[in-house]
């Protein structure tokens, strides 16, 4: 299995992804997706220097023309991206199966018209929207800054929200 760990996160990558999910989920590297990141070389380059593994920083498209050869690599791999929109991009939109059906949610910063569910985790109407998407493709969307810490899966907080 290529993709070994999914996971939202609006830091992307930082010691915590690597060292702590990496105890829980094995990986040879790292595939960050976020178009505003890889467009940003001294981004791209911290990225890569927190994560100590392999670390790819792509846009959206060119993760549209490289998701086969991640899926089929023999090396595993973290898919992360910044929001959860970028995710359902990937998983619904574009139609990804990585062969694993949970999502890990981490930090999501408090923002105006953003709903708090738990320490440091406030999404917005269509953020949720896109965690209702992402769970109805048949993705468990769970809500966790560490594996200890985990305050819940989706249906747990959708009635927060006002949903198609």
């Amino acid at each position: 299995m290529a993709i070994s760990f999914i996971r939202i996160d609006d830091r992307m990558i930082h010691g915590q992804t690597v060292t702590r999910w990496a105890l829980e989920y094995p990986c040879d590297g790292l595939v960050a997706v976020n178009d505003a990141a890889a467009s940003n070389s001294v981004l791209k380059a911290a990225y890569k220097s927190a994560a100590g593994k392999k670390t790819f920083v792509w846009t959206m498209d060119h993760w549209k023309e490289n998701a086969e050869k991640v899926l089929n690599s023999k090396d595993r791999y973290f898919l992360i991206t910044k929001n959860p929109l970028d995710m359902k991009k990937i998983l619904v939109d574009q139609g990804f199966k990585p062969g694993i059906d949970r999502v890990i949610v981490g930090p999501c910063n408090d923002r105006p018209g953003a709903v708090k569910l738990g320490n440091n985790q406030s999404i917005t109407p269509e953020e949720a929207q896109a965690f209702e998407d992402i769970t109805n493709a048949g993705f468990t969307v769970e809500f966790a800054l560490l594996k200890e810490t985990s305050i819940g899966e989706w249906p747990k907080f959708r009635d927060k929200f006002d949903l198609k």
